[in-house]
């Protein structure tokens, strides 16, 4: 052993010597704690014979830190002595996914900010209703910061009574969010090789789940030097770790968690085994594929039915064009820089919150009922602008909105484009944008870019390219006309995003939104007249957009999910498991309302009658996940299955087989095959 070595070792082993001895120690009665820590139950009456989910909710002061069960190099996790009721048993703790801090050479496996450790509580079968349930606990733990550790200890106490099972909806989420942050625990077997220096794992991870600042964290002790690089790469399905192995150990079995983001991660359970070598990583090979599947994904978007109505935007902005060069090139150029800007701050703003720990995927602009609300009005103005009603170059503050001419509408029109065709996921982008959650950021955001390239490529190339360019009609005064027509499309654009608020917030959405929507169109008929009779409406355009801006903290906040009918089961991730194990096929699908492409799907191949029939002779279960709303069990789930957004089809075959996934355009004869 060399002498930083031994130093390293004598250190921490005098660190937990020192902070077992004061751990054990006498600590004053009432002490100052800088972790402040409560015992609390996601049912504060819970039914007899149930199981309810408790946590200890661990808060530190700023710049204070906890430990992980396996504390790493120094440092001592939390100790319970509980005090229960005859018959109550506590099961395993879980755990969430610790961070890493390193001091003077010294690994620790922290919990930096607020967190819960959680649970479960199973209760006696043959407990009275009414009956009150002592919870009593004297808890131990550490806190430090990178200079100093004190040892602190509390009792933690709770009373249920048993009851109903009730679970009020704060504590619900306050639980769902604790859940959030637990490592998923693996099923799938992990494999590990070691010899007297190497320790080498292999596990089974799907290649589409992202990987960010991947870390091994051992449950198992002296397995591994805590503080030693870890090398971590991907062989397809497997997540590759190489790093040092502490000398002299025998493992039979080596448990731990593989973080793969902040705050992310799964529990795995590893056995001896045959561990691959690591492959050698071509990031620049993996761009460019993304890339590339971001490019023909948005080439393929112009083409879904989601994008369908504004094609009338990108055609009258073709139409004014005519055969001027300079003009049909300058406005190419501007609705692609508004679809590439667009793309680019989208994406952003996805990887952004996805850091910060939201459950979220690619179109969660549109699972906000008031975007979908300005989102209403916004197209209801284009929709009288091109029916002539008003004109939007003399409508005050409205001169950067799609339906001005020239560079400036263009390039709105390419905003709206993209802010309203880029919810559903066409052919390609599945990949593309899994990739670009995998990434690093400067990558992921080319990517996101090149999908907005790819959506606004058919519009360069008329623009640049004189032999398409003529080929269009000249101008005259048949754009008149032709603009009238196109409202028509426009019309129907708000009248979905009107069925999508309804969808959203029910009924006094749907009110609110009909009212706004006709409020604003009796506005724009008087400026219409104002502008006719040559009168100013910048005062009244700056009315409107205030007054619409007013009503949006009115609105009513999204219905649950689970609140509205679904066709087929709706999903749970435990009902699946449930049917899974049954060995029952299931055909799960995942839709939101605002997918356009999620809507035919259904309508051409899920809801038919023959497809119907088909599945339930073969005893095929249907399981329907709706995203229309956000929902953080959905998010997880596609996150896990390399997506980002819907839609979203697989299938599980009879008795246990492979998944499959299915193309993202359904047919029903691509259905009723699942059911031979």
């Amino acid at each position: 052993m060399t002498s930083q070595g031994f130093s390293l070792r004598a250190l921490r082993d005098m660190a937990m010597a020192l902070a077992a001895l004061l751990f054990f120690g006498a600590l004053p009665a009432g002490a100052q704690t800088h972790i402040r820590a409560q015992l609390a139950a996601e049912s504060l009456t819970p039914k007899p014979g149930s199981t309810v989910m408790l946590a200890i909710d661990m808060q530190p002061d700023s710049g204070w830190h906890g430990y992980w069960k396996n504390p790493g190099d120094a440092g001592v996790g939390i100790s319970l002595d509980w005090d229960l009721p005859k018959g109550a048993t506590l099961g395993p703790m879980r755990w969430p996914v610790p961070e890493r801090l390193m001091v003077a050479g010294l690994m620790n496996h922290v919990f930096n900010g607020d967190h819960a450790l959680l649970l479960p509580l199973t209760l006696p079968k043959d407990i009275p209703l009414g009956t009150k349930i002592p919870l009593r606990a004297k808890a131990q733990w550490l806190a430090c910061t990178d200079k100093i550790c004190v040892p602190e200890r509390g009792e933690l106490a709770l009373d249920l009574v048993i009851g109903d099972g009730a679970i009020l909806p704060a504590d619900r989420a306050r639980f769902d969010g604790w859940r959030a942050a637990l490592a998923v625990p693996l099923g799938s077997p992990a494999q590990f090789e070691r010899t007297s220096t190497q320790l080498r794992l292999a596990i089974p991870i799907p290649a589409t789940t992202p990987l960010d600042e991947a870390w091994f964290f051992a449950e198992t002790e002296k397995a591994l030097a805590y503080a030693a690089p870890q090398n971590i790469g991907r062989d397809g399905n497997l997540v590759i770790v190489e790093t040092t192995a502490t000398p002299d150990t025998q493992l039979a079995e080596l448990r731990g968690v593989i973080s793969t983001a902040p705050g992310r991660g799964f529990e795995i359970v590893a056995t001896p085994g045959a561990v691959p070598p690591l492959p050698d990583s071509n990031l620049a090979q993996t761009i460019l594929l993304a890339l590339g599947g971001a490019l023909l994904g948005g080439l393929l978007l112009n083409i879904m039915p989601c994008v369908f109505p504004v094609i009338s935007l990108k055609a009258m902005s073709l139409a004014r064009a005519g055969g001027d060069a300079r003009t049909a090139e300058g406005e190419a150029l501007a609705y692609a820089a508004g679809v590439v800007v667009t793309c680019l701050a989208l994406g952003g703003a996805l990887l952004g919150l996805r850091a910060s720990g939201a459950a979220i995927g690619w179109a969660f602009q549109l699972q906000d009922p008031r975007i979908i609300f300005l989102l209403l009005l916004l197209v209801m103005a284009i929709a009288l602008n091109l029916a002539h009603v008003f004109h939007l170059r003399g409508f005050g503050g409205g001169e950067a909105l799609a339906g001005k001419d020239g560079a400036s509408g263009a390039f709105w029109t390419g905003v709206l484009a993209a802010f309203v065709a880029t919810p559903c996921t066409g052919p390609f982008m599945a990949a593309a944008l899994g990739a670009a959650l995998v990434l690093p950021t400067p990558a992921a955001l080319a990517i996101f870019a090149g999908l907005g390239l790819g959506l606004a490529l058919p519009f360069l190339l008329i623009g640049f390219v004189p032999a398409l360019r003529t080929r269009l009609p000249k101008p005259g005064p048949w754009m008149a006309r032709f603009q009238s027509v196109l409202s028509i499309p426009m019309f129907l654009t708000a009248a979905a995003l009107l069925w999508l608020l309804w969808r959203q917030t029910g009924s006094a959405g749907l009110v609110m939104g009909a009212g706004a929507a006709g409020g604003l169109s009796l506005v724009l008929i008087w400026i219409g007249r104002r502008q006719a009779g040559g009168k100013s409406t910048a005062w009244p355009g700056a009315a409107l957009v205030i007054a619409s801006l007013a009503v949006l903290p009115l609105l009513p906040a999204a219905v649950p999910t689970a609140s509205r009918s679904v066709v087929g089961e709706p999903f749970s991730e435990a009902r699946l498991a449930a049917l899974r194990a049954e060995g029952k096929p299931v055909f799960l699908y995942f839709t939101a309302d605002w997918c356009l492409t999620c809507k035919v799907n259904e309508q051409a191949a899920i809801d038919r009658e023959d497809v119907q029939d088909a599945f339930a002779k073969a005893g095929i279960v249907t399981m329907v996940g709706d995203w229309t709303n956000a929902d953080p069990a959905i998010g997880r789930f596609l996150e896990a299955n390399g997506r980002s957004g819907v839609p979203y089809y697989v299938f599980y075959p009879k008795g246990g087989g492979e998944p499959q996934d299915l193309p993202q355009v359904l047919t029903p004869a691509t259905l009723t095959a699942l059911a031979r």
